[in-house]
């Protein structure tokens, strides 16, 4: 209720492929948002909570039915203006939202994520957080920490700015508190690559049909020094600087296609599969460490891919190793057109001004 553009729907979804159609800004995308903050506690697209209010309302509210091992469980998420968000399952309040991540798996795909290569570094780390705290709560836990140490290591150096001496017992202190942390993240961003890259590889020839060869690389500073070592050796920069430039803040993912760097050489058919690929191999891998399917949503993915790539994927995620998915489109012609030949269960949902139609399809794609 009063969710974006949405003043009050209910809607039930099938557990097969649940086709969103609709012209732009009709509020297809704000539905897949919603179920991204029953999974995830937050928006994917914006992070000012307060900003999915509806227009002329004084508060949101978002709540959904979900099936887990043959058991209801009843999420929701409410705002008021001014006010701290509030977070239930099964009508229990959390304490943490932290707590919550994890438990309903999400994947989403849209093209926002053409950030991850064209944005900077923070982007990349983001992405191997978010697929690595739906698995593990405790590396969550972990990044919290370490980047209030982070802060609070800057802040001091912001504090001491200009000053010949520097408090030497407080900094060793600091120092350790990043270290601990921070080889805890090292450790485990570096697990979970080695398991993730053989997933990516295998998703993008998929694809492609083995087109071109691409490359995934974990780029750390941690690889070849210590971190207390980077932090006694970049300590004169830092203080020039007045922020930490070593750590595992500065972590990086480098792509390449053909040998080249995807960002500057890959077109925009070579980029779109490989976001693709990543968020399968992520999907891949949510999977295989949960035990069970997480959910896909697939946010206007059909743009910039041909349509032998479109059917490809379209075909894949429709197996049964894939669980309950989300696709958006403006041209529910052109959903059917993709399903054609493919044995799915589809739903189309026509999306006008934040009100829904469902207009059923067979399996052979026929009304």
């Amino acid at each position: 209720m009063n969710f974006k553009n949405y003043e009050e729907e209910d809607i039930a979804f099938l557990p097969g492929v649940n086709a969103l159609t609709g012209d732009n800004g009709a509020g297809k995308t704000n539905l897949l948002d919603a179920v991204h903050y029953l999974s995830l506690c937050k928006s994917y697209f914006n992070p000012i909570d307060s900003q999915q209010i509806r227009r002329e309302s004084d508060w949101f509210m978002v709540q959904g039915i979900f099936e887990k091992e043959q058991k209801e469980e009843i999420v929701s998420c409410s705002l008021k203006r001014n006010q701290k968000k509030k977070f239930k399952r099964n009508q229990k309040e959390y304490i943490r939202l932290a707590d919550h991540i994890g438990i309903f798996p999400l994947v989403m795909i849209s093209p926002n994520d053409s950030v991850i290569i064209t944005e900077g570094s923070e982007e990349r780390r983001r992405f191997i957080d978010n697929v690595i705290s739906q698995t593990d709560n405790k590396y969550l836990d972990e990044l919290i920490i370490y980047n209030k140490h982070l802060l609070n290591r800057n802040r001091f150096l912001k504090q001491h700015a200009g000053y010949e001496t520097i408090d030497r017992e407080l900094l060793a202190v600091l120092d350790e508190q990043i270290i601990r942390s921070g080889k805890t993240i090292y450790e485990q961003r570096k697990l979970f690559m080695e398991a993730f890259v053989p997933l990516f590889n295998e998703l993008y020839g998929y694809l492609t049909e083995n087109a071109e060869p691409v490359l995934l690389v974990y780029d750390s500073q941690l690889h070849n020094h210590a971190l207390e070592e980077l932090l006694v050796n970049s300590f004169p920069r830092d203080r020039m600087l007045e922020r930490t430039t070593s750590g595992v803040h500065k972590d990086d993912l480098q792509f390449s296609v053909n040998g080249m760097p995807l960002k500057k050489f890959g077109s925009q058919g070579q980029q779109k599969s490989f976001l693709i690929a990543l968020k399968l191999a992520q999907y891949r891998y949510l999977q295989k460490k949960k035990g069970f399917k997480p959910m896909l949503l697939l946010d206007d993915i059909f743009d910039k891919l041909d349509d032998k790539r479109t059917k490809r994927l379209m075909h894949m995620v429709s197996q049964e190793d894939f669980g309950q998915i989300f696709v958006t489109h403006t041209n529910s012609g052109k959903i059917a057109s993709v399903f054609d030949g493919i044995d799915c269960e589809l739903s189309i949902f026509e999306v006008t001004n934040g009100k829904i139609k469902t207009s059923e399809m067979n399996d052979d794609g026929s009304e």
